[in-house]
């Protein structure tokens, strides 16, 4: 039979540093309150949540970057909500926020989960912060708690 390996949803004795977008704050508190209860719900301590706000979402990678590379947190949690306006400028932002989160995980080593918000409207966007739709915060933080298990048991297993 094949080893299998899976983490597991505890955030007991981990810390986690959460990067999140000052632009559209009325969904982006929203997003890091979820993140926040669900880790401490998960067994993680407050003090052990590092909160890092930057202007917008495009600003999103470089501090998960820096924060990923300071060996100080088991996962980093990006939150955002970026809103489709009249032009296709979202598009443009979207894309590189995703390609540069990905990066950041990829070179580091280091769980970097995705729970900025692409929407239509403000009214999407708050149902996925915490609306009839769930929360996208909650979701990146139970995918964080989760991914830095399980990197854990990946060291331990291949060491």
């Amino acid at each position: 039979m094949p080893k299998s390996l899976q983490g597991e949803l505890t955030a007991t004795g981990r810390k986690f540093a959460i990067v999140v977008s000052r632009f559209n704050d009325l969904v982006t508190r929203r997003l890091v309150d979820g993140a926040c209860d669900v880790i401490t719900r998960m067994g993680g301590a407050e003090d052990d949540i590092t909160v890092a706000w930057v202007p917008g979402s495009f600003e999103i990678p470089l501090a998960a970057s820096l924060l990923a590379r300071s060996g100080r947190y088991s996962a980093v949690i990006c939150l955002g909500a970026v809103i489709q306006g009249s032009t296709s400028h979202h598009e443009y932002i979207n894309s590189q926020v995703a390609a540069g989160i990905m990066g950041v995980m990829r070179e580091t080593g280091v769980p970097v989960t995705f729970g900025v918000i692409t929407c239509e409207s403000l009214e999407q966007a708050l149902d996925r912060a915490g609306g009839k739709s769930g929360s996208k915060g909650v979701e990146a933080a139970l995918a964080a708690i989760e991914m830095a298990s399980l990197v854990t048991r990946i060291g331990v297993a291949v060491g």
